[in-house]
């Protein structure tokens, strides 16, 4: 245990060392988020614009 212990405790320097795992997770995480939240967008952008032509070409 005293082994997982001083993993986890990192000699010391523990904040920092898991403050840069966690703001490196957080930027992998919003890596992968933000361009399918994106992605979501545009489509529904495109959605609404054939949708636009296709009610206007209709008339």
């Amino acid at each position: 245990m005293d082994a997982f212990n001083d993993f986890i405790h990192m000699g010391g320097y523990a904040a920092y060392v898991w403050s840069s795992y966690g703001i490196a997770l957080l930027a992998f995480g919003l890596s992968v988020v933000l361009p399918l939240k994106e992605k979501r967008q545009i489509e529904k952008r495109i959605r609404r614009i054939i949708q636009n032509e296709q009610s206007s070409g209709s008339e």
